[in-house]
């Protein structure tokens, strides 16, 4: 018989492992209440035609896609089938995708639900997504994102609200990390300036990569894609801009006098770190020229957060697009999110054993099971410390006391609890302290203060 096993790029994840994931879902959403944020869900499945097209050739190829219900090859015809061309095939057979990201199945709920929302709306979701990537350390084909964006406002105050928002999010974690910030205006600039204007995609996608496959791989990408030597030269000399944020600034502002978007660009990030120096962050912010996200659909800001400690890839990103709404018949909406990567923070805090207690949610108090009459009596014992907010459970079978111990020793259960028929009589119950060992009794009534925390 063949063992069970998961998908590779998939995990399970055990009621600890969950306590802690739930720990990182209720921070984040802390965070995202505090700033005005109201959650929404979106269905795990969208129409392939929602989210084509909106990733780059790079990210449709990691769509995971399913396959129509009933006889999904009835309408394939025996050429299209052995014809070579996968992407036509799947057309035919599939018309629904599991969803990549969080920001395009919120773009088409914007689209969709226009009437009903208030503008500027301010949402945020803590749902899976799933890429048909090559899973590794810190990359999963399911994994969890949290992401917060506001839309039908261009105010930079979004920015500076975001980056805030990222700042306490690692700051409430204990976790050090880099914000990084550029601007698509910039990359878009770099490319007018060094003649490569029509080449801004394959810039962006290739420029995404350096820190997965290094400067020489990426030139190589480059060059592939038609892009003169000279040009690559002198984007890597952009892009490696030395010095300050300050310092960057007014280099980049004199290296743009041919490129109206570009200077627009570097007015943008300006105005952002002024107001970021107003209000004070935890975590230091730099200006990134490296800094591309590869999505086609960014168009502003874009922002990027990684650990300082832990070698793991970017933990969170995000940046402005400023028209995804009109690919679904709503133009010229604005919009700026960002998106925590709950899977990789899990691994970061683990790495670094930053969970504090309080995060370590399990039964506060275990009830000894000395027979029926005895699990009868407390029942609404259990009743009342539940009722004061005290987590409690009674052993459900009356088997040996040393399995019972085992049990509350094995879930870390700090007091036990013993009442047999003796105890009964004179309404009192024998109270242990599993990490003291301290051992006292109470009358019934007087259980919830004995319980200590």
């Amino acid at each position: 018989m063949q063992k069970p096993s998961i998908p590779k790029g998939t995990r399970d994840f055990s009621p600890a492992e969950m306590t802690k994931r739930n720990y990182i879902f209720d921070t984040i959403r802390a965070v995202f209440h505090l700033y005005g944020y109201k959650q929404i869900e979106t269905p795990a499945m969208e129409n392939l035609s929602t989210l084509t097209g909106k990733y780059g050739d790079e990210g449709d190829k990691l769509l995971f896609k399913i396959l129509n219900s009933g006889d999904f090859l009835s309408a394939v015809n025996p050429d299209e089938w052995s014809g070579g061309n996968p992407a036509r095939l799947a057309g035919k057979i599939c018309e629904k995708g599991l969803r990549y990201d969080l920001t395009v199945p919120f773009a088409r709920f914007v689209a969709m639900h226009r009437n009903e929302i208030t503008f500027p709306f301010k949402r945020f979701q803590i749902q899976p997504v799933w890429r048909a990537d090559r899973p590794q350390k810190g990359r999963y084909r399911e994994f969890f994102q949290c992401d917060a964006d506001v839309v039908g406002s261009d105010s930079l105050l979004n920015e500076v609200e975001l980056i805030q928002i990222a700042d306490e999010v690692y700051r409430r974690f204990g976790i050090a990390v880099r914000i990084k910030i550029n601007n698509r205006k910039i990359l878009t600039g770099i490319a007018e300036t060094i003649g490569a204007a029509a080449h801004l995609t394959d810039i962006t996608v290739a420029i995404d990569k350096l820190d997965k496959i290094g400067a020489e791989k990426v030139q190589e990408e480059l060059l592939q894609k038609g892009i003169p030597a000279d040009a690559v030269r002198k984007l890597f000399e952009f892009i490696r801009l030395p010095g300050s944020n300050r310092d960057k600034i007014n280099r980049l502002r004199s290296l743009f006098s041919v490129s109206a978007c570009g200077t627009k660009g570097v007015e943008e990030i300006e105005t952002v770190l002024q107001k970021i120096a107003n209000v004070k962050i935890t975590n230091p912010l730099e200006l990134d020229l490296t800094l591309a996200r590869g999505l086609n659909y960014y168009t502003g800001a874009i922002f990027e957060v990684q650990a300082a400690d832990v070698a793991i890839g970017s933990l969170t990103g995000g940046g402005r697009y400023d028209n995804l709404t009109g690919i679904f018949g709503m133009p010229e909406v604005s919009g700026v999110g960002i998106s925590f990567g709950a899977d990789r923070i899990f691994d970061v805090l683990n790495q670094l054993n930053l969970y504090p207690e309080a995060a370590a949610r399990r039964t506060n108090v275990l009830f000894i099971n000395f027979g029926e009459k005895e699990a009868d009596y407390i029942l609404p014992l259990l009743a009342e410390l539940r009722n004061a907010g005290i987590s409690a459970e009674i052993y459900p079978d009356s088997d040996k006391f040393n399995k019972q111990m085992a049990y509350a020793k094995d879930h870390q259960i700090p007091y036990l609890v013993k009442i047999e028929a003796a105890d009964r009589q004179t309404d009192t119950a024998r109270v242990k302290n599993l990490v003291t060992g301290e051992q006292e009794t109470v009358p019934v009534g007087d259980l919830v203060k004995a319980i200590r925390f």
